[in-house]
């Protein structure tokens, strides 16, 4: 046995497959442009743009906000007109209605049999909420970096955490696809699991998952993870 107690997640690419759900929605709604580059590029401005909240360019901001910007620019990019603004408010939307990969309700089922399981994403949390009523994940509790008010990798998320559940940062694994993300929380602490994801941005850009870190998990899918802990 250990002595964990919380497995906080990153969401998107981790636990959703952002890639298909979105390119699917953007060969529907928009069927005149590249839908894997647009997906892409949607997915690309995301760093961009919580950089300007993080340099105080931008106030605090939503991921939701966020998202809109971009998705503004890219329609003028790929000279897209003809949207209502329902219509592209609920394009910008389709990030709240992500399919989760095939291994992941299983897997945090199980492991909500051992453990607390949360959300620790840059999401918001109306976003999240959305989320997992549509991809039925059975989170014990939804973080977002809007309870923090920082974006990750600022230490105020991860160790925000073990605040929230009022454990140390040693008892509460951060459970990512991202070696960045992962870095950062066991730099406050935090125990890690890597969960590869090789299609996260789908065939154009398949990842090279077999980088693995000292004292960190390292699992081919959330299934996996939980066998790995015992649940």
């Amino acid at each position: 046995m250990n002595d964990y107690k919380v497995l906080a997640f990153d969401v998107f690419g981790t636990v959703v497959d952002w890639y298909s759900s979105v390119r699917r929605e953007i060969e529907t709604v928009l069927p005149n442009v590249d839908a894997d580059t647009f997906t892409l590029d949607w997915r690309d401005g995301y760093g961009p743009a919580m950089q300007r909240v993080a340099s105080g360019e931008l106030g605090w901001t939503l991921i939701d906000d966020l998202h809109r910007m971009i998705l503004d620019s890219l329609l003028d990019k790929y000279a897209v007109d003809g949207l209502s603004e329902d219509e592209k408010v609920k394009l910008n939307k389709v990030w709240h209605r992500l399919d989760p990969w095939p291994d992941s309700v299983e897997g945090l089922t199980r492991l909500k049999s051992c453990y607390s399981i949360c959300t620790l994403s840059n999401g918001n949390l109306g976003l999240l909420a959305d989320m997992a009523k549509h991809a039925n994940l059975p989170w014990d509790l939804i973080l977002s970096a809007e309870v923090f008010r920082q974006y990750k990798p600022h230490p105020d998320t991860y160790i925000g955490v073990a605040n929230v559940f009022d454990v140390p940062s040693s008892s509460v694994i951060l459970v990512a696809a991202h070696q960045n993300d992962l870095a950062a929380a066991r730099d406050c602490g935090l125990a890690t699991a890597y969960i590869e994801r090789p299609a996260e941005f789908g065939p154009p850009k398949p990842r090279d998952v077999s980088r693995r870190s000292e004292n960190t998990y390292h699992a081919n899918s959330i299934t996996d993870l939980a066998n790995q802990l015992g649940c």
